[in-house]
């Protein structure tokens, strides 16, 4: 757990009823201050300038709030537009003429999927989802509203808590359920405990705070290191609990049409968040060895 000194300031996470922004809330302490949606609508600018207007430079905002209903979004645009894009605008105004810092949080799904090696920030974009069309275009939103933000792309985040509905917490309900289960080999990307990236996260804001950081203005990359398929990671799901990895089967992409493409291939470096002067986030292995004996 990432401890911040109080004399940094306020960290207040935007979306914190989501999961990272819970995990936010538990590992940072008595520094955040969490705000769910029902706290604060980040598309209404009014609400943004009465519940923030009081932060100054000595304060970071890490905004979680996200629209993720990936194939939802194929048809409800304009609500994935409002919470992606504008919202995030409306805080980059915000954090630009208070002085604050903004930590915005986005997604692999900004690519095209289809590259070979793990993607650096710099890379060229091209998201084939309306979900990741919104995410590229809010990370232009707030680059242009607060050019010293800095925006953090993740991928396959989860938490593993069963009952929760990320993967890992899906996989343990369904070998309750099923003999077998069937998961896709053909997507390949790294997935990201958590609790790793909000002590990431933290510690990402505790340098911002203190000034002269490389990552002020940038993007950069945090995700667990390494990769594997989701048939990979169902499979350690299945190890972990003491379940027998052959009950999952392995199948393709094909088998399972959606509404919304997913990227066939989600791997992250970190070349830039160790650049940066971050700490690398560990083996996705081992993270999910402690989240699911968390």
């Amino acid at each position: 757990m990432v401890r911040m000194q109080r004399e940094l300031g306020s960290v207040v996470v935007t979306g914190a009823g989501g999961q990272l922004g819970g995990q936010l809330r538990v590992r940072g302490g008595d520094v955040v201050r969490p705000l769910a949606s029902s706290d604060l609508d980040i598309t209404d600018p009014e609400a943004v300038d009465s519940v923030l207007g009081e932060l100054g430079p000595a304060d970071v905002v890490i905004n979680c709030a996200a629209y993720t209903a990936v194939d939802a979004a194929e048809t409800d645009r304009d609500r994935a537009h409002a919470i992606n894009v504008t919202g995030p605008a409306n805080l980059a105004a915000l954090t630009a003429y208070t002085g604050a810092h903004l930590i915005h949080i986005s997604t692999d799904y900004v690519f095209t999927g289809h590259a070979d090696s793990p993607m650096e920030p710099g890379d060229p974009t091209g998201p084939e989802s309306v979900y990741g069309q919104t995410k590229l275009a809010g990370e232009v939103a707030v680059r242009a509203g607060d050019p010293s933000a800095t925006v953090v792309r993740t991928a396959w985040v989860y938490t593993g808590t069963p009952g929760a509905s990320d993967f890992v917490a899906t996989m343990r309900r369904l070998e309750a359920e099923r003999d077998t289960v069937s998961v896709v080999t053909d997507q390949v990307g790294s997935p990201t405990f958590s609790a790793d990236l909000a002590d990431g996260l933290l510690q990402l804001a505790a340098h911002i705070c203190a000034g002269g950081s490389p990552a002020t203005g940038t993007i950069l990359h945090a995700s667990n290191a390494g990769s594997c398929s989701w048939f990979d990671l169902a499979q350690a799901v299945f190890s972990e609990i003491g379940a027998d990895p052959a009950r999952v089967l392995p199948t393709t992409a094909d088998a399972f049409p959606r509404p919304a493409p997913r990227p066939a291939y989600s791997v992250l470096s970190g070349q830039s968040w160790q650049k940066a002067g971050l700490t690398p986030l560990r083996d996705w292995r081992s993270a999910l060895a402690v989240a699911v004996r968390a």
